[in-house]
């Protein structure tokens, strides 16, 4: 039996994995309530792809796909970067939020002029609102039991 195809197809993943591993990124990492995200900045791959998809079909709502991606369009640079982001833990629009910030930080490492219109525009700052933990004998963080005269 001849293994001299699937030899091959190993080398050529190998070679892109490699010419992925040279192409230089800026990485950041931006996080928002439960939510965290870690982005790389490519400048040579022009496509956007979230936790192995695009963009497009991770987010599905269209709010949340401009919300993303508003450090870059705020930047005038959407169509000559690219970005691999993987994001975990949180509900969609925490991600949403925390790739934002993500966006915005690898954008200083990108080039550091930004900063000061990143910090204008307000997407430097990370919200530090969370959810309030539940307190013993309260139904929820301060919702009381409904209170009984008799």
């Amino acid at each position: 039996m001849d293994d001299t195809p699937i030899k091959e197809n190993i080398a050529e993943e190998t070679k892109k994995s490699a010419i992925v591993r040279k192409d230089k990124y800026f990485e950041a990492v931006g996080r928002r309530k439960s939510a965290s995200a870690r982005v790389r900045l490519f400048t040579k791959n022009k496509a956007i792809t979230v936790n192995g998809k695009s963009l497009n079909d991770y987010f599905t709502i269209a709010r949340f796909q401009k919300e993303a991606v508003s450090p870059l369009e705020k930047m005038k640079i959407a169509d000559k970067l690219g970005a691999i982001i993987k994001v975990s833990g949180g509900g969609i629009m925490a991600q949403s939020e925390a790739i934002k910030l993500g966006i915005a930080r690898a954008l200083i490492k990108f080039n550091p002029i930004f900063r000061k219109r990143l910090r204008r525009l307000g997407l430097l700052t990370r919200d530090p609102r969370a959810v309030e933990r539940k307190k013993p004998g309260l139904k929820k963080a301060r919702r009381a039991p409904q209170w009984r005269k008799r």
